[in-house]
């Protein structure tokens, strides 16, 4: 018996998968342009954008996420 496979909507699960996806991109990105051998750690929350300042709020919102249905 054949088996079908519909495409549903995202859902939370998919979005968190992507977010992070996208943020593990983000770091093999800035390690490839590193000059030293390792990241420091604040390199890495620079790229992550940790430690925003609360003027500018994080998106609750992964950004593959935000303009689907």
């Amino acid at each position: 018996m054949t088996q079908v496979v519909t495409l549903s909507a995202p859902n939370a699960q998919d979005c968190v998968a992507l977010a992070e996806i996208e943020l593990c991109g983000e770091l093999m990105i800035a390690a490839a342009d590193a000059c030293e051998e390792r990241l420091s750690p604040d390199r890495i929350d620079e790229v992550l954008n940790v430690g925003v300042h609360a003027a500018e709020p994080a998106p609750t919102i992964p950004r593959q996420c935000r303009h689907r249905g």
